[in-house]
């Protein structure tokens, strides 16, 4: 399917924010419709560092999602920047849909996104995910309720990401509110970013799911080299795991070696699913102290 061939009479495009607090679900949902693992999944808050452009693209639609990080109280340079894309997310969509938690209610994070939506002058979707773990649906009512008194919404679509429910019902409704327009990446185009980038994505992965609370925001993962140039059916990949103290790096090494080993075996099998190809991963851990304060660093590890 190529673009000419995809592009005819009522076709439409256009971005799509997803915005909401850290863990509301947002990768979970794209990573839904998009049908395959683009964005990183973890129990642990603030697993989005990037604003990540996620394109679906089908007969008459293309649609370019935005995965965004979870709109917090930022309480260091990298959390500054974190919220700055998300809020740059939402600024460049033709539609805003916005996540709220069933299971929280509507939390001070959240009465934070509300009065910005609120403020955008662009088609608004409010969703209430996880309602697979709601007993009471009404619930979901006074959630609405608190929230309209904030922001008047378009359309408010209760769903859950997980489970897939009502999620087709949100898919048509954005659909539905996207412009006339021909597709602006190429149809067989899943992401704006680059291997090396979803490559050090998971990567952290690995480290959030196996490692302590006191672990996650404090790594970064730079990917130091990548080279296919042995065979094409085989990349050599050198990464280097940075964190903030040297106690973190004690963790993520592991006794004799044995989280490391996990880590880097778990992260090997979902890297060479990725890119289609065999993997020959090599991990260090080194210590940057302060590394989310500092300037130098978010730029040396790509956050700026």
């Amino acid at each position: 399917m190529d673009n000419e061939k995809i592009v005819g009479n009522n076709f439409k495009a256009g971005f799509v924010s997803i915005i909401g607090k850290p863990n509301v679900g947002k990768s979970t949902l794209i990573n839904r419709y998009i049908g395959e693992k683009v964005s990183i999944v973890s129990s642990k808050p603030q697993t989005t560092r990037d604003r990540i452009l996620v394109i679906l693209t089908e007969e008459n639609y293309q649609i370019i999602f935005i995965d965004t990080p979870g709109i917090h109280n930022p309480k260091h340079k990298l959390g500054e920047r974190m919220v700055k894309e998300a809020e740059r997310g939402m600024e460049n969509s033709d539609v805003v849909v916005v996540l709220l938690d069933a299971t929280t209610g509507i939390a001070e994070e959240d009465n934070m996104i509300l009065k910005a939506v609120s403020r955008l002058n662009t088609k608004k979707i409010l969703t209430i995910n996880k309602i697979d773990t709601v007993n009471k649906k009404d619930e979901l009512l006074s959630i609405v309720d608190r929230s309209k008194a904030i922001c008047e919404f378009d359309e408010y679509i209760p769903i859950s990401a997980l489970t897939g429910e009502n999620t087709d019902v949100l898919l048509e409704c954005i659909v539905n509110m996207l412009p006339e327009s021909p597709p602006y990446y190429p149809v067989d185009q899943l992401t704006d970013k680059t291997e090396r980038f979803h490559v050090a994505e998971i990567i952290r992965e690995k480290i959030l799911l196996n490692t302590r609370d006191e672990i996650p925001h404090s790594i970064a993962v730079v990917i130091e080299d990548f080279n296919d140039e042995e065979s094409p059916d085989r990349v050599n990949i050198r990464a280097v795991i940075y964190v903030e103290r040297e106690s973190q790096k004690k963790i993520i090494i592991g006794k004799q070696g044995s989280m490391l080993k996990k880590i880097g075996t778990e992260a090997r099998l979902d890297i060479e699913k990725f890119l289609g190809r065999h993997v020959y991963l090599e991990l260090w851990v080194k210590v940057y102290e302060k590394w989310r304060k500092n300037d130098y660093a978010l730029r040396l590890f790509g956050y700026k």
